[in-house]
Formats: structure tokens, sequence, C-alpha cells
């Protein structure tokens, strides 16, 4: 059984910064792409950043050059850095990240998705 956990969240003046992590943990063989999601109250949940296993990135326009995902492959963790932050950033975060279960699953190809459970990032004065 493979588990994402998340933790970092919290509340935090506007201009100000939080760092999340989520880990990895479980077995499973290897994991590929990992993610950032976020989710506002009445609204989708909507890609934050991704990063490849071998680092490159990805963010959304609202996030560039406030955020920054990065990822520590030897401890399963993917992080995402936030500074700046605004009140319109409040939000659920969710790690995703596509791992491959096994070695053939590796070897073919087939990733599974999976998720953590959110934590809370409220900006507000």
């Amino acid at each position: 059984q493979v588990q994402l956990v998340e933790s970092g969240g919290g509340l935090v003046q506007p201009g100000g910064s939080l760092t999340l992590s989520c880990t990895a943990s479980g077995r499973f063989f290897d994991i590929n792409d990992m993610a950032w999601y976020h989710q506002a109250p009445g609204k989708e949940r909507e890609l934050v950043a991704d990063i490849t296993s071998y680092g490159a990135t990805n963010y959304a326009d609202h996030v560039k050059g406030r955020f920054t995902i990065s990822r520590d492959n030897a401890k399963n963790t993917v992080y995402l850095q936030m500074s700046s932050l605004k009140p319109e950033d409040t939000a659920v975060y969710y790690c995703n990240a596509y791992i491959y279960t096994t070695q053939e699953a590796w070897e073919s190809d087939v990733r599974s998705p999976y998720w953590g459970q959110g934590t809370q990032v409220t900006v507000s004065s």
C-alpha cells in the first residue's frame, strides 16, 4: 500500500512564506512525476507545479516567480516552497505522484496515480 503524507500547511500573513513537504511510503518500485495541486472552496482542483524524476519543472502562471517545487529522490519527498503568499493562494494543497508499484510496472511504463490527504494553507492578516 502506497501512502503520500503531506505536512507544512498553516496560517500565514500576506507576503509570508511556507514550505510544504510530501513523502511517499509503503511498498513500491520507483516514483515518476510528482506534483502539487490546490483546491479553493467552491473551485476545482488545479495544478500548481509539477516535477519530473529528472528535475524538470512546470508552474501555473499565477505562481511563477513565487513558488518553487523540488524533490529529494533518496527521501521519496517532494517540496513546495511558497513565498510572497497572497490571500488568493488560500486552499487545500494536495500532493500527487505517479508511481511504479513493481519492477514489472516500471519495465512496462505502467504508472499508478496517488494522492495525499491534503494540507490547508490559509493566507490572511
